[in-house]
């Protein structure tokens, strides 16, 4: 397998060809990764390809890193704190033990 930035040999090749067909006295100043010169499309290729890859990586970081929504689990283990802490301020106890055993039993999302 080629490297990424690193066209196959034949595109290479093809290009080269193409350069020179277009113009005998093309100046090509891009030396390839295999010691030949090659023209700017070359370059322009393996630019296009390496710019691709890092933006695919800073995409897959980036989709890393934001905060996931909080779950089902996690959503009805807040209201029933919310539910507990309102009751308690009007003067009614509910411990919800078993509910609260019950919720943390789930899987998560």
């Amino acid at each position: 397998m080629t490297d990424p930035i690193t066209p196959p040999p034949e595109l290479e090749q093809k290009w080269i060809d193409e350069a020179r067909t277009i113009n005998d006295d093309i100046e090509v100043s891009v030396l390839g990764p295999r010691g030949i010169d090659t023209p700017p499309c070359a370059e322009a290729w393996a630019t296009a390809t390496l710019i691709a890859e890092l933006r695919s990586r800073v995409e897959a970081l980036e989709a890393a890193h934001r905060p996931k929504p909080p779950g089902l689990k996690e959503l009805a283990l807040e209201d029933l704190e919310v539910l507990i802490t309102d009751l308690a301020n009007h003067g009614m106890g509910f411990k919800a033990e078993n509910i609260r055993r019950a919720l943390e039993a789930l899987p998560d999302d």
